[in-house]
Formats: structure tokens, sequence, C-alpha cells
């Protein structure tokens, strides 16, 4: 789909999964929810799958050898799921390129100017939107002139993110060609926007279902599981940095302290319980 504005700019949309069923998917839904709280094997099988698709149905057919930069979602100080999905993404593509004679891919950040508390996935189309309509992105100019533009996203609900980035491109007057990436996409606008937190905690419920995922080599923080561990319970949450590392513990701390996550009240009695157990 190729949508014109009241720009010069082309904007083709494309995603690997579509989502018609509020409870049957196309992908494995217990191994999205253990991406979105930090599996980057799963982050890489995604972003392999994602490239296929994208790469054999829509960007081999079109693809003029114009200089490319691809931007995961935008974030502050910690990487979305997302993020590791996109760098999985940009290997396969990168293969594609060079087994056809072209230059490698650019990466490129979207910086966002405000964090969160909330989970968008608990909440509807509104909601969302009235979540983050102020929030301000930036992007190094520089870097993206004259070059075509790959924004990739984990899935699309409403679309309230990606109207985000198109008003970031009106306001820096960036006309690139551009394309909006989703490993998936919710199809049916009869089915509840909250479809996404069914899918976030089809395998994560509580805490304690953490251990699995962060005790593997894999693990890698990300913004959700660093959010879900402040917003638990905190009787909880002390059981649960009983049994983390040392550097586990560190990292999460710091993590947290980038991300200004001191500022919510909510988070401060784990925050505090974390940095209890914080060394040198």
């Amino acid at each position: 789909m190729i949508l014109k504005d009241t720009y010069k700019r082309t904007i083709e949309k494309f995603s690997a999964f579509q989502v018609s069923d509020p409870i049957n998917f196309d992908f494995p839904a217990e191994k999205y929810s253990k991406f979105k709280f930090g599996s980057t094997n799963i982050a890489r099988e995604f972003g392999y799958a994602l490239a296929d698709r994208f790469i054999n149905q829509l960007f081999k057919f079109s693809y003029s050898g114009k200089p490319i930069v691809v931007l995961p979602s935008a974030y502050s100080h910690i990487p979305t799921a997302s993020y590791f999905m996109t760098i999985h993404f940009i290997d396969k593509l990168n293969q594609f390129l060079y087994e056809n004679g072209y230059s490698p891919v650019e990466t490129g950040k979207i910086s966002r100017s405000i964090t969160y508390r909330e989970d968008y996935g608990e909440m509807t189309a509104e909601e969302r939107y009235n979540l983050i309509k102020g929030d301000k992105f930036h992007v190094d100019e520089e870097l993206l002139k004259n070059k075509i533009l790959i924004f990739l996203d984990d899935i699309k609900i409403t679309g309230t993110h990606e109207r985000i980035i198109i008003k970031m491109l009106d306001d820096f007057g960036i006309q690139n060609h551009c394309y909006m990436l989703y490993f998936a996409e919710l199809t049916d606008p009869a089915i509840c926007p909250k479809t996404e937190n069914y899918l976030n905690h089809f395998f994560v419920k509580h805490i304690s279902d953490l251990y699995s995922i962060v005790h593997q080599e894999d693990f890698k923080f990300n913004t959700r599981i660093v959010k879900y561990i402040l917003n638990s319970n905190p009787e909880a949450c002390r059981l649960f940095l009983q049994k983390q590392s040392q550097p586990f513990i560190n990292e999460l701390y710091y993590k947290a302290l980038g991300n200004e996550y001191y500022k919510f009240s909510e988070y401060t009695a784990n925050l505090e319980a974390i940095e209890a157990l914080v060394s040198e």
C-alpha cells in the first residue's frame, strides 16, 4: 500500500503477519510474549522472518539502489524489544543487498523526549493517542538526507505511533521515500486494541514467569521488562531480586536511572529495593 501526503513523500506499509482473530495468531503467541520481555533469540527469529517476507514480497521488485537508513522504534536510554528485532532484520537485508551488489544500510535512532510508566498494550486507541500526542521525537536530519527510510516496529494496533512518526517527518520537512514495517498488524478494526496486551502477557503473567527468560544467555534488558519489574508487587519483586545475579541487579538499576524511572512514585519502593542490592 502506497500513500501520498501533502509533501512529496511516499510511504509504503508492510506487515509480515496480519492479526484478524483476537485469540488465534499466525505466529506463536508464547514466543511473542517472551520476545517482548527480552528474549533476543526470538527477536532474531522475528527479524529474519520480517526481512524475508519484506524482501520477497515487496522490496526486491522496486529497489533502485538508493542508500537506506533503518530506524527502530523510538526510545530514550533503554532500547525497546523491537530494537533487537531490527538488528537482525538489518543482517538479513544487508545479506540481500550484498548478494545483489548494493551497499549495506545505515542505522539511525529516533530519540523520544518523554518516558512513560503506562503500558500501551492495556489502552484503547483514544487513550494511546492522548498519552503520546505531546511526545517529541528527534532524528539526525543529516543522516537521512536523500535516502530511503525504513521504520520498524513489532506490532501495529491503532496506528497512533505511526501518526507520531509521520508528524515528526512533517516537522523536519523530511520528504524521503519511506517504508513502515511491522512484524504483525491488527487488520480487523472490530478487534479491541487490548489484544496487544493479551499477546504481550501470553507467557508473562507474573514476575515469577520472568525466570525462564532472564536466566537464558540471550536475554537483554528492554523498556518493557524494566518497567514490569519496577511496577510489580514489592514482595514479589523482592523475592525475584533475591534469585538474580549481581550483574543483573546492577544493570537493572542503571537502566532504570537512565530512563528516569525514579520520577514515578509507583516505582519508588522497588527501585529502592534494587538500589540497596547494587554493588560497585
